[in-house]
């Protein structure tokens, strides 16, 4: 199954970073907060990304193409006069890495139109690039597949919040709307599953994801809720983003399901 990472955006509220790269190659750990995200995916078994850039996407492009070298021994052998390259190890995850450009000015849905064609009639899971969590990957999927619904969401009680959700006694979504600062309801926390039915809900590039689609969705009855109780954690600005380089510094990091 293909993982859609949403990664295009300009990042402004942690401007102090994003104005030299990407909000999703912001580095905590000493590795971009992608890269932490894609750890999660693959523990689980999800080796398969589509990664939506836009803003300085060459960056991330570049990153990825230099990721097999810096994780390899290698000789470079110039002996003969030629530029001969032996590869004697290498500790690379069994990833397959699609870096599509998906505008600079694109809007949240617009990006997730844009890579239809790399997804075709399969479902699909989806998140943003900046945010980590520690929910079963796995019991999200057999959550989805067992209502048959087209999407569903992974939902978080937190006193920050993203969009608004109110879930009815089935689980079901009854409506979606974006925040308010007096709310203390479930919030959108991305990590979603898709099926291919959703491309329909999207018009084109100034589509945001998180307005009329999900919104439409939910008055359909075809949006559903998982909710996790664990560990979810943006990092919008750069207080979050030094909360979260803490977290790793003093080993009390619990997205990080993997072994060094």
């Amino acid at each position: 199954m293909k993982v859609v990472i949403l990664a295009g955006g300009y990042g402004t509220r942690i401007s102090e970073e994003s104005q030299y790269k990407p909000k999703p190659m912001i580095e905590i750990g000493g590795f971009p907060i992608l890269w932490h995200i894609m750890k999660e995916y693959s523990y689980y078994g999800f080796n398969d990304f589509i990664i939506c850039a836009g803003y300085k996407q060459h960056m991330i492009k570049k990153w990825f193409y230099d990721y097999f070298l810096h994780k390899s021994d290698m000789t470079f052998d110039f002996t003969s006069g030629k530029r001969d390259v032996i590869i004697h190890d290498q500790r690379c995850e069994p990833w397959r890495v699609t870096v599509v450009d998906t505008g600079l000015h694109t809007m949240t849905g617009g990006r997730i139109k844009r890579i239809q064609p790399f997804i075709g009639k399969e479902p699909f899971m989806m998140t943003y690039g900046d945010g980590v969590c520690d929910v079963n990957l796995q019991e999200l999927l057999a959550f989805h597949q067992n209502h048959g619904k087209i999407a569903t969401l992974t939902a978080v009680i937190q006193q920050q919040q993203k969009g608004v959700l109110y879930i009815g006694g089935d689980n079901a979504v009854k409506s979606f709307r974006e925040k308010h600062l007096s709310d203390g309801a479930p919030i959108n926390a991305g990590y979603m599953v898709l099926n291919p039915e959703v491309f329909d809900y999207i018009d084109g590039d100034e589509t945001v994801f998180e307005q009329e689609p999900l919104e439409r969705l939910a008055e359909e009855g075809q949006l559903m809720s998982y909710l996790h109780r664990g560990f979810w954690q943006c990092m919008d600005n750069k207080r979050e983003m030094d909360l979260l380089e803490r977290m790793l510094e003093t080993g009390n990091a619990p997205w990080k399901c993997w072994e060094d």
